[in-house]
């Protein structure tokens, strides 16, 4: 039956249990009480570079030439991450980004030039085709 707990304590393959409070459930509301984080996947540098949404919610890219930051796939509404921007040791790498990224004001950044410069670029996915997207330069 649906939503019916049938035991206190769910034993896994290798020995592990957990008691049933101890999981996370996908249609409640609930409150971490120890830090959750996703891993940032590094994306290869290319010409042109197609995130995966589906992989990660944090990605970074060392900018080995200048690249077309294309539309992701598996564009899901509500999905939230960043993409760590870093200029490789040469620097002067440009970004273009796909139809779906949108920057406020209509205009994508110019993102920093500098040598082993780190930009950051933080999004929310609004539609399948939608990706509202901020920019912050210039770490250090």
């Amino acid at each position: 039956m649906a939503g019916t707990i049938i035991a206190d304590t769910i034993e896994h393959s290798d020995s592990t249990s957990l008691a049933t409070n101890q999981l996370a459930a996908k249609n409640a509301a609930q409150t971490f009480t120890a830090g959750q984080r996703g891993e940032v996947t590094t994306l290869t540098s290319g010409s042109t570079v197609t995130p995966n949404f589906a992989d990660s919610n944090n990605f970074t890219l060392t900018l080995g030439t200048n690249v077309t930051l294309a539309n992701p796939s598996n564009c899901t509404a509500g999905q939230s991450g960043s993409i760590f921007l870093v200029q490789d040791g040469t620097g002067s790498r440009a970004i273009t980004f796909g139809s779906y990224w949108d920057f406020a004001g209509g205009s994508a950044p110019t993102i920093s030039t500098a040598a082993n410069a780190v930009d950051r670029v933080d999004y929310i996915v609004r539609s399948a085709s939608s990706i509202h997207a901020v920019a912050t330069l210039a770490y250090s």
